[in-house]
């Protein structure tokens, strides 16, 4: 195993941090920046709303020709006597919650590229929902640039000036919303870029960015050193690859912070594609393997949430990467592994490998008996059946803190679903020949056998929990565009803050 890089000498991408000038005026010094134009949100009945903005006549009686009705994402643009932009209203319809769930102020994302050039910002809002609003507003002008040197209609994959389209936030809603859209923005474009510029080397580097950005420790292992430190089956999944499987260690604290701070640990799944194995996938189920690295995508946005934010933890964050390819070393269906923890696995699939760099990276989390331990994976198509692309499936073994996560997922329309540890199901992972199976014996509850699996590789954390996540939007909706998505970091965040009482 040599770690060489496959593909382009030069890569044709390469990962920056985000850059929200062109989204956000931050700093702005507000008694001397130009005043922004004013965008008011109005619901059904409309003129209950607009009565109570005080319009003018002018304004009154141009909305009337327009026929603005306040429908859903409706956008009407108000002009003032000489030309200008004066005001912007945008119905939000009749609902008081917004699709597919959250405050109705998520659906202003879809202002984003709504919008002509200028400056903007939301009124008559209570802060936090200013602070929902912006952060929709954020999450929905995202674009993947980078590929083509002509955007398509709705801008995807355009390499293009950035927009000119800005929004004001105030001064006290600025650091929360910057965090949360940068977080999200890195992972997006982590799981958007092909495996081609984004292989395990690159996804270390993406969390080794992320350490440096806030003072963290980084350390790796790669290639045949983890088998020296005992990660095995790390190694077994990314042995066949030219690019040599990594184990990816950050940890991080905040500055002068007290040692008996609550763990918190964040594993993520690295897969940078998937072919299958030797269980070589059909051709249509490859497509969006470049993907299956979205756990980890997920786990680091995550992560630079908790840190910008400082919250009073000790963190670590894990990352298992590797490439799961096809040669003549590549790991079989009936091979047996030694795990990290020390029971022997039977493949039963070399498609369920998942699961497997997960449960070393696992072990290795739950020897410091964490008081938050969570994993985070593409895992499986069961949970995609189960629940289809906007729903993760969520599994935890604290039903107080899994109660915390769903509540807050809800409330900021970043929604997972509960579903069940179901002890009855762990005998389906039973083997003749080693300790047990990557997989169960049949086809029903295969994202309760997968949780059930990785749980097996857990016993000293206080709190474990498992997110089963699609990592990918396949249309475009208010909070963003079609394409790679860290559904459930922004819950788990926000679950996280209340659960510490720092919000």
């Amino acid at each position: 195993m040599t770690g060489k890089t496959l593909g382009n000498p030069t890569p044709l991408r390469t990962l920056s941090w985000p850059d929200l000038n062109s989204v956000f005026e931050v700093g702005a010094d507000e008694a001397s920046a130009a005043t922004p134009v004013p965008i008011h949100l109005v619901g059904k009945p409309a003129e209950e709303t607009l009565a109570a903005l005080s319009l003018s006549e002018h304004g009154q009686r141009w909305l009337k020709a327009t026929g603005f009705k306040a429908n859903t994402g409706e956008v009407a643009l108000l002009p003032a006597a000489d030309g200008t932009l004066s005001a912007v209203f945008f119905g939000t319809g009749s609902e008081t919650q917004a699709d597919p769930c959250g405050p109705i102020e998520f659906l202003a994302g879809g202002l984003a590229k709504a919008l002509p050039p200028g400056s903007y910002a939301f009124a008559n809002l209570e802060p936090e929902a200013e602070a929902r609003a912006a952060l929709a507003f954020g999450l929905g002008s995202y674009k993947f640039q980078g590929y083509r040197e002509t955007g398509d209609a709705d801008g995807n994959g355009a390499s293009e000036p950035a927009s000119a389209t800005r929004l004001h936030v105030s001064t006290a809603n600025q650091a929360a919303v910057m965090r949360v859209t940068e977080g999200v923005w890195f992972a997006r474009d982590m799981i958007n870029t092909p495996a081609s510029d984004l292989g395990p080397e690159e996804i270390s580097s993406a969390a080794k960015r992320l350490a440096e950005r806030h003072g963290a420790a980084f350390t790796e292992i790669v290639g045949e050193d983890l088998l020296k430190q005992n990660f095995p089956m790390v190694h077994a999944v990314g042995r066949a690859s030219p690019r040599a499987p990594r184990l990816v260690d950050v940890r991080w604290k905040p500055k002068n912070a007290s040692d008996d701070l609550p763990k918190v640990t964040l594993v993520g799944k690295g897969i940078a594609f998937d072919t299958g194995g030797l269980d070589l996938k059909p051709a249509a189920a490859m497509l969006l393997m470049k993907k299956d690295m979205g756990g980890s995508a997920t786990a680091i946005a995550l992560a630079h949430m908790i840190m910008a934010a400082e919250l009073p933890v000790a963190l670590r964050l894990l990352i298992a990467t590797a490439e799961n390819s096809v040669s003549g070393n590549a790991f079989r269906p009936g091979d047996v592994l030694k795990s990290r923890l020390g029971p022997t696995v039977e493949v039963g699939n070399t498609d369920a490998e998942g699961r497997l760099v997960l449960a070393d990276a696992l072990a290795l989390a739950d020897e410091e008996a964490p008081d938050y331990l969570m994993s985070f994976a593409t895992l499986t198509g069961a949970a995609r059946v189960a629940l289809g692309p906007d729903l993760p499936a969520f599994f935890s073994t604290d039903d107080a803190f899994a109660d915390r996560v769903l509540t807050a997922g809800a409330s900021v329309a970043d929604p997972v679903w509960r579903m069940p540890l179901w002890k009855n199901y762990d005998r389906r992972l039973k083997s003749t020949v080693a300790d047990m199976n990557n997989i169960s014996d049949g086809p029903f509850a295969g994202a309760i056998t997968a949780a059930l699996f990785l749980k097996r590789f857990v016993s000293n954390a206080r709190a474990f929990a498992h997110i089963d996540l699609y990592g990918w939007r396949p249309s475009p909706t208010p909070l963003g565009p079609k394409g790679g998505e860290p559904g459930s970091a922004r819950a788990v965040f926000e679950a996280l803050c209340e659960e510490l009482r720092v919000l």
